[in-house]
């Protein structure tokens, strides 16, 4: 997973003076439209007041960086767009010269980030799209990092559940597209990468590993068409119950209800006798997934007690 590892660049301050071609007040303070070049060899041209980069302007780096937005007291606040030296940029809100609200953020591996930022980090509800394999998380995010309720939607399945630190926990459950999903819990184990030299200590990786639980069929809402209404010459207060002939007119007739009232109510429990369901000759419930959040994708990996 690509990450922010663009690199961040101060502006020249107010009280690096330069070069400055523009408007002036009776103060002599830069103020108005104006355009400057400053001693590190990075230019500023936009707007100005008492002094102070404030309003619309676009500023150069020297290494190819540029800012294109609002300024206020010197500072990048409101709306804009940086483009950082490694082709990556970002697009959104900003303040106190941070990433801050809504913005996008576009990679330079052609992954992108939409959602909410707080203080130059993903924070809040967001969506990052995997350009690689196609797979896009969507839910929470904690300071950067993955974290609450959230969905990772790949090609033909998607899992749905909590995350914690780019991990899934807890309960959860696998969405397939074949129809049926796949309930069960991650549980995070640690599991040592190898041995290091003496004065350093092992470094050791969070695996999480999922334990199946059971398998149910989606329940697929149909809707019931209205039939043709009775003849005009049929008796008075004789009435035909719409999908039941041949059977018992006093029958009462049970409406299909939403589904999302209710997600359990809509699904059908498979037997529990073990019996599973198998998609071309795999079987989802005796497998464990391995779950692989950079690559975005869900490999088979045999259970070691059987």
């Amino acid at each position: 997973m690509s990450d922010l590892g663009s690199e961040e660049l101060e502006e020249e301050g107010e009280n690096d003076i330069g070069e400055y071609e523009g408007e002036r007040n009776d103060a002599g303070e830069r103020h108005g439209n104006g355009k400057a070049r400053l001693p590190n060899g990075d230019t500023y041209e936009g707007r100005y007041e008492f002094g102070k980069r404030h309003g619309q302007g676009t500023y150069k780096f020297k290494n190819g960086a540029r800012y294109i937005g609002e300024y206020f007291k010197n500072k990048k606040h409101g709306q804009g767009t940086f483009i950082y030296p490694d082709g990556s940029r970002y697009e959104g809100e900003w303040a106190d010269d941070q990433r801050h609200g809504h913005g996008v953020y576009y990679y330079v591996n052609n992954d992108t980030y939409t959602g909410e930022w707080y203080s130059h980090q993903r924070h809040g509800q967001g969506t990052y799209f995997y350009a690689e394999t196609g797979s896009k998380y969507v839910g929470t995010w904690v300071k950067g990092q993955q974290e609450g309720a959230a969905e990772l939607i790949h090609l033909n399945h998607r899992y749905q559940g909590k995350f914690l630190n780019k991990n899934p926990v807890g309960p959860g459950k696998y969405v397939f597209d074949i129809g049926c999903e796949q309930h069960g819990e991650y549980h995070l184990t640690d599991v040592e990468r190898g041995e290091e030299e003496e004065e350093e200590e092992a470094l050791v990786a969070v695996i999480p590993k999922w334990k199946a639980t059971k398998i149910t069929e989606l329940a697929l809402w149909t809707p019931r068409l209205p039939e043709e209404l009775p003849p005009a010459d049929a008796l008075p207060g004789q009435e035909e119950v719409p999908g039941a002939e041949g059977g018992d007119p006093g029958e009462d007739i049970q409406l299909l209800t939403d589904v999302s009232e209710g997600e359990n109510e809509s699904l059908r429990a498979v037997d529990e006798d073990g019996d599973t369901i198998r998609d071309e000759g795999r079987d989802y419930n005796r497998d464990e997934f391995r779950y692989d959040i950079d690559q975005g994708n869900i490999s088979f990996e045999e259970d070691e007690t059987r």
